[in-house]
């Protein structure tokens, strides 16, 4: 739900999922089209319009408005693309965003956050990037409602961030929505009415889009956000999104974009499926990618270059029935800068050299992303399963603010 939720605030992503021009009325057939990312391509998954009720009532996502089915239709649609509603039980808020933008998609625990979290956030909104957050659920309450009136377990969208003098002053606040939309939000500073709005000026208060509405979308500072909420999510879009979304409708999302390579690869057993630095003796036989990261980010000074690398296994939803869960994956990424290295690194060099960045843990997610700020030069990625010998077909992305050039090695 948080992910369609999502979609309903730009419109240009909302029709990349939600093909226009279909109705119960005009040129109406009994059936529904609806596009998702799929692993590097855009699927077309059509249903008819017949949904599933108990006692006249839709038994999954719907709109509050009893005349709207788009979410309802759309359900069903990401229900067939995974073979059932069960199997959507499966998934998270992530892969959701990801199969309807193509984005990519980081997970931040707010609890160890990165240093530099508020600038990097406002380079995303800058970007077009997609924000949720959430409080963790308590186990004994269903959406357990808290005295400052936000929700536990509630997945939350971040549509806005801005920086305003504030009556102590300059503060930066966020505009945060619930995706249920109703008159659940925020009682704290910088809430509807609340009294640090008087000290802005109307003419601010209007270029914000300001409303005091029941209407689940609520402002509240940078500072109280980081108290409150313990994790978040960003969606990158890369330029292929952008692209199409520009071309579908003429709007350009935003005014900087990432740039951004993918690879597709396998981990074969007893051929490239080596398993993790543990196992010295096969590690080198994983797939490898050199990876030339050029430019430093723009508008920083410490000459340093912001690089996402993400690692995500194919089909592994659909081959639940068959008793194939997610494996665990990771990756290594290794500075060559220095050297004169052309080939594929050897059981060699990997027991002489500790790798420059790596993923957090090994984990059974469909993806693995981490964010890194180092500087220009070369370096190696090598992606992999935990164990040697688990076999998964793979996709790595790469995203970074500068030129880019990969290869497998």
């Amino acid at each position: 739900m948080a992910a369609a939720a999502n979609l309903t605030l730009k419109d240009e992503l909302f029709y990349r999922v939600v093909p226009p021009d279909q109705s119960f009325t005009e040129n109406y057939a009994g059936i529904f089209h609806f596009q998702f990312w799929q692993y590097g391509k855009w699927v077309d998954v059509v249903v008819d319009d017949r949904l599933p009720t108990s006692n006249g009532e839709l038994l999954y996502m719907h709109s509050r408005s009893n005349n709207e089915f788009w979410s309802a239709l759309l359900e069903k649609a990401y229900a067939k693309l995974y073979g059932s509603y069960e199997a959507l039980k499966g998934g998270t808020t992530s892969e959701a965003l990801e199969d309807m933008t193509g984005g990519l998609t980081e997970f931040f625990d707010l609890h160890q956050p990165p240093r530099n979290l508020m600038q990097m956030m406002m380079r995303g909104f800058e970007m077009g990037s997609l924000f949720g957050c959430s409080i963790e659920a308590d186990p004994y309450v269903w959406e357990a409602k808290l005295p400052n009136g936000l929700v536990k377990g509630h997945a939350y969208s971040i549509t806005g961030m801005r920086i305003v003098n504030g009556p102590n002053g300059q503060v930066c606040l966020l505009r945060i929505r619930n995706p249920w939309g109703n008159e659940q939000e925020w009682n704290g500073p910088w809430s509807d009415n609340s009294r640090e709005w008087r000290s802005i000026p109307d003419n601010v208060k209007q270029d914000m889009g300001l409303k005091f509405d029941h209407d689940g979308e609520f402002w509240m500072s940078f500072e109280d956000f980081m108290r409150n909420f313990e994790k978040m999510e960003i969606c990158n879009l890369g330029p292929d999104v952008m692209d199409e979304v520009y071309q579908m409708t003429g709007v350009r999302a935003a005014g900087m974009v990432w740039a951004t390579n993918t690879h597709d690869g396998a981990w074969i057993r007893n051929q490239t499926a080596g398993g993790c630095r543990n196992f010295i003796n096969t590690f080198a036989s994983n797939p490898q990618y050199r990876v030339q990261l050029t430019d430093s980010d723009p508008d920083d000074d410490d000459e340093l270059c912001t690089v996402i690398f993400a690692v995500m296994q194919k089909y592994r939803r659909n081959l639940k029935a068959e008793g194939l869960d997610n494996v665990p994956i990771g990756f290594a990424v290794y500075d060559v800068s220095a050297g004169s290295v052309t080939g594929r690194l050897s059981k060699g060099f990997f027991q002489a050299n500790k790798s420059s960045m790596r993923s957090a843990a090994f984990i059974n997610l469909r993806e693995i992303t981490g964010r890194f700020r180092v500087p220009p030069g070369n370096y190696v990625i090598v992606p992999s399963t935990f164990e040697p010998n688990e076999e998964a077909e793979f996709m790595l992305r790469i995203y970074t603010n500068g030129f880019i050039e990969s290869e497998e090695l």
